[in-house]
């Protein structure tokens, strides 16, 4: 016990001189984001530059949304095993409860049984059976009592054990819960960053004409990822896909929320939307539709942190505006597998998830494809 309150000191120090660090870090973040700030002002940044700029920012915001993913999962595991320690430390206590009381009784039936005086048994030879079967009868309870005895002990020690892993559990989950204020506030800061940085963006291009070009060009970004994942896929394929022909009407709603259904809307101008919108929660899960391989996850300009999953027979699903990427290009992923986390990169003004269905680089009504 006295180790375990030793170990609980030491950790006790070095969570403050951690908390201490996370709040240095803090400090130096907030600075350097506020120079940030003070250069873009001071330089009356074109909008080419804040475009750059809001890229870094959403860059930082989804690497650190991706800790923050990371380390809430950890959070969940720690209170399942912890969960599932406390249950084996009831199971335990109840056992040896149990224990105690089988060997208390077995205490007093040997009490009970009678105070023979062995010694003058054992020359009373018309009394030899009657020893014989006393101590056959002795022999049997000391049997039995030594095995409650080693079962108690046994469970003692389990239970000593089961105590000690809750003491590393509640340590584990005492650093996980500092590290998650570090992280939530690093993401706060980025993202009254990405505020201020996002408003001059919206200045800058405050004509009709500047928000036409600028989603001309959103569009032409895309269609230019799209053409060089194509590419990627044909040389990377090494499982072959189905299509999504057969789900048609079929496949998964890729997050919960609201949706708008907008495609073929007129958006600005002759620019029209090719897909539809998903009003979500913001770090909510974005679920990949079918089964696919993600074949590209980057920042892209219009669209924020997009996310491209290749269905095989030219059928591509397009992720976009997110806050956090949870695959990599390459990576393998099923119906329903969390991809990313709904956001608002991309320069949105609220949380939601823009996506698109397309075939051979034609957009598809999503609406159609989609269980909604």
């Amino acid at each position: 016990m006295r180790t375990f309150t030793l170990c609980s000191a030491i950790f006790l120090s070095f969570s403050v001189l951690a908390q201490d660090s996370h709040q240095e870090q803090l400090a130096e973040l907030q600075a350097e984001l506020k120079a940030r700030q003070q250069r873009l002002a001071a330089s009356q940044a074109s909008a080419e530059e804040l475009q750059q700029a809001l890229q870094r920012s959403e860059e930082e915001i989804g690497r650190v949304a991706s800790q923050l993913q990371i380390t809430k999962n950890k959070l969940a595991s720690n209170h399942r095993e912890q969960s599932k320690l406390q249950t084996q430390q009831k199971h335990l206590i109840d056992a040896i409860i149990q224990q105690q009381s089988a060997l208390a009784s077995q205490l007093k039936s040997a009490f009970m049984s009678g105070n023979y005086d062995y010694a003058k048994l054992f020359f009373y030879q018309e009394e030899a059976s009657k020893f014989e079967r006393i101590l056959t009868y002795y022999q049997y309870i000391n049997k039995a009592r030594q095995q409650e005895i080693t079962k108690f002990r046994s469970n003692v020690e389990s239970l000593k054990a089961v105590n000690a892993e809750l003491e590393v559990k509640a340590e584990e989950l005492a650093a996980l819960l500092n590290q998650q204020e570090s992280q939530q506030a690093q993401l706060q800061a980025r993202q009254d960053d990405r505020k201020q940085t996002l408003a001059k963006l919206n200045s800058s291009i405050a004509s009709d004409a500047a928000q036409v070009a600028s989603l001309q060009a959103s569009e032409k970004a895309l269609m230019q990822a799209i053409e060089e994942a194509n590419l990627r896929a044909a040389e990377q394929r090494q499982v072959k896909l189905n299509g999504l022909a057969s789900s048609k009407g079929k496949l998964l709603q890729p997050a919960d929320g609201t949706v708008r259904r907008l495609f073929g809307q007129r958006r600005q101008g002759q620019v029209r939307w090719k897909g539809i919108v998903i009003e979500g929660s913001e770090g909510s899960a974005v679920k990949a539709v079918s089964q696919g391989r993600v074949l590209y996850a980057d920042w892209l300009r219009g669209f924020g942190l997009v996310t491209i999953v290749d269905h095989g027979e030219g059928y591509m699903s397009v992720y976009g505006h997110n806050q956090a990427l949870l695959k990599q290009a390459g990576d393998d992923v099923r119906r329903g597998d969390s991809i990313a986390l709904v956001g608002q990169s991309g320069g949105q003004s609220y949380p939601n998830l823009y996506f698109e269905i397309r075939h051979k680089g034609k957009a598809l009504n999503p609406s159609n494809w989609l269980e909604l």
